[in-house]
């Protein structure tokens, strides 16, 4: 049973998710990916992209939550459309798109993030988000190279107990971030957000960590059960 646990979050320019699982610049008869200057790249041809990510380190049986990474994600945004200008984290919280183009350059952040997460236990508040949309698939691609724990938002569903806003459906709704942390912990705010959620990646790796905490000492998280992963939407 793992007990120190990665809790890792992104903000991305958009909910659709990178473009291409696999790949692109792979060679298609060897399989082998050729070399790749990623921070070269014309990012508006890859679909959403990932521009914050924070990670944090959880010590269930100590009850400790670590920040351990956080950088905000390069790119060139020449290229960018006025889509990706405009979304919905830059629209809603206080990083820019200036504070992006000044970030640490993609190659850097992957290779990072690579040596933070490679053969931990990991998971994040939403997987199918931040893993299956944006984490394993290009350019990160970092399927395998670590091990998944439990959606913590899994767990608080089954807890917070919202009614499906579908007619007939009887399974519980995800319930927010904000919303099942204000809920779970009654008040209570040891990630010190004073009750507002900033949208910034390890901001809300925090909040999850705690989350992740609270539930694990009501016997209510199971870090290896993967019930309700129903595989991945790549």
């Amino acid at each position: 049973m793992p007990d120190t646990i990665l809790v890792l979050d992104t903000e991305t320019t958009g909910l659709q998710g990178a473009k291409f699982k696999d790949d692109p610049f792979a060679d298609p008869f060897f399989k082998k990916s050729r070399h790749i200057d990623y921070d070269s790249l014309d990012w508006s041809k890859y679909g959403d992209i990932v521009v914050d990510v924070g990670i944090c380190e959880v010590s269930l049986s100590k009850r400790t939550v670590k920040e351990v990474y956080s950088a905000i994600v390069g790119y060139d945004v020449s290229t960018w459309t006025e889509d990706m200008r405009k979304s919905w984290i830059f629209e809603n919280t206080d990083l820019t798109v200036e504070d992006v183009a000044a970030g640490k350059p993609f190659s850097e952040v992957r290779k990072e993030v690579l040596e933070i997460v490679d053969g931990r236990w990991l998971t994040t508040y939403n997987v199918q988000y931040d893993l299956d949309k944006f984490l394993y698939r290009f350019p990160w691609n970092l399927e395998g190279r670590f091990m998944e724990c439990r959606d913590i938002m899994f767990a608080a569903r089954d807890e917070c107990k919202l009614k499906s806003e579908y007619y007939g459906v009887k399974e519980y709704r995800y319930p927010k971030l904000d919303y099942a942390y204000k809920t779970i912990l009654e008040g209570q705010d040891p990630a010190g957000i004073n009750g507002v959620q900033d949208h910034r990646a390890l901001s809300d790796a925090r909040v999850a960590s705690h989350l992740m905490i609270k539930l694990n000492d009501e016997g209510k998280y199971d870090p290896l059960d993967m019930s309700g992963r129903h595989g991945s939407l790549h």
